[in-house]
């Protein structure tokens, strides 16, 4: 492979400044990124903390006793976004419509995890470490998804945005934290350097293994080159509008990350805002900001990454869904079941899947939430083996039986 100063501009952010000769570490530290990540696939896992409404989310105005269960903070049939004659979106989520219909974005609704919990921590926890119901297991379903990929590994082949490692990628494959990119430093001896750059550089420093070790070294001169592209001013493709916020600058990080070449198989981020116990709104309100925020967040991140889209992959989750009747304060309770967003180039969109349970009172989970007919593990399960191409899914989400004639194939 012929390394010249075109190669570092590729796809606009990583730039050589100041020389015009490109030493000898930057040559390998190229051939290893261009190598890990030419045909590179992506999965990116995005957590509403907090307990999103997605009956408030993806809106069955077909359903006449949603209307009657939330008189106050219904979204009316003429303000949702048409998706098939049932369901509607929020007009908050108006940025999604355009991936809608391109077939771009698909929906799962009455998805969730089949564990009663009503208990933010529990339920966050079961969803994190893709065991519902058992507290014991030690690491996250993202971090065991990653056991079959290539053994060339970047350091940045799984990474969190945000201050600290989450339980979804907590375990034996190396993952790393990035709170800022602009204060992520490669050097421990950088004065200016956050706890994570110490920590990133020591998963390397005192390994006796000897490819990862080079490739750890190669991998810093790559976050070097980075660096001294001044990632604070990162200019986004054009049209992709990122919120102010720490939600929309994680994607933003995200999308220079993936668009540096660095190897990104897998990410997680997380945006909280959903626990709205009193005034939660209607097409105003707590629930319409945040939903602006999360929707504008990811529909920019999908412009910005462009091409790079076509090799990716975006799953939302959210602990659990919301009672499907309004609360006395205008407000929603710990529910049930949910909705997930299944996003990208191989996703079969314009669909709603999954078995709607319906909003009668007979049909009601314990007589209050909307039941759970997709176990998230199947939505989740059929990434990691179509598009990850980890088919161990027995040892990825150890207890469920999730085979692929269980999918529901939104994926090509």
């Amino acid at each position: 492979m012929s390394i010249t100063r075109r190669l570092f501009l590729r796809n606009g952010s990583l730039a050589v400044i100041g020389t015009a000769a490109i030493p000898a570490f930057l040559t390998r530290a190229a051939c290893a990124v261009e190598s890990l990540t030419s045909k590179n696939k992506r999965l990116v896992v995005i957590f509403q903390r907090g307990a999103a409404d997605g009956l408030n989310i993806v809106v069955p105005h077909a359903e006449r006793a949603y209307y009657a269960m939330r008189p106050s903070i219904n979204i009316p049939r003429n303000a949702v976004i048409e998706l098939d004659g049932f369901f509607g979106l929020h007009p908050s989520l108006a940025p999604f419509q355009p991936l809608w219909k391109q077939h771009h974005l698909a929906i799962v609704h009455a998805a969730g995890s089949p564990d009663p919990t009503r208990s933010h921590f529990d339920a966050q926890d079961f969803m994190e470490s893709g065991t519902p119901g058992i507290k014991a297991t030690e690491d996250g379903w993202l971090n065991r998804a990653l056991h079959s990929a290539s053994p060339d590994q970047s350091a940045f082949r799984a990474i969190a945005l945000g201050p600290s490692m989450p339980r979804i990628l907590s375990g034996s494959q190396q993952a790393v934290a990035i709170n800022n990119i602009n204060d992520f430093g490669v050097g421990g001896n950088n004065p200016k350097a956050s706890p994570n750059a110490n920590s990133f550089e020591a998963m390397y420093e005192h390994s006796v293994d000897s490819v990862l070790h080079g490739t750890g070294q190669e991998t810093f001169e790559a976050v070097k080159m980075l660096k001294s592209a001044n990632p604070g001013k990162y200019k986004p493709a054009a049209g992709a509008d990122y919120p102010n916020g720490r939600f929309g600058d994680s994607l933003k990080q995200l999308a220079q990350l993936i668009k540096a070449n660095l190897g990104v198989q897998v990410a997680f981020a997380d945006i909280g805002g959903w626990d709205h116990h009193v005034n939660e709104g209607s097409t105003q309100g707590q629930i319409a900001n945040v939903l602006h925020e999360f929707s504008q967040s990811l529909a920019a991140l999908w412009t910005d990454l462009g091409d790079l889209a076509e090799d990716t992959v975006l799953i939302t989750m959210s602990e659990f869904g919301r009672t499907a009747r309004e609360n006395g304060n205008r407000g929603t309770d710990h529910g049930h079941a949910n909705v997930m967003f299944v996003m990208g180039g191989p996703v079969k969109g314009g669909k709603v899947y999954g078995r709607w349970p319906g909003l009668d009172q007979s049909q009601l989970y314990e007589g209050r939430d909307l039941a759970v007919t997709t176990d998230f593990r199947q939505v989740l399960g059929e990434a990691v083996y179509k598009h990850l191409g980890n088919k161990a899914l027995s040892q990825v989400f150890p207890g469920f039986e999730n085979q692929p004639g269980k999918f529901l194939k939104c994926l090509g």
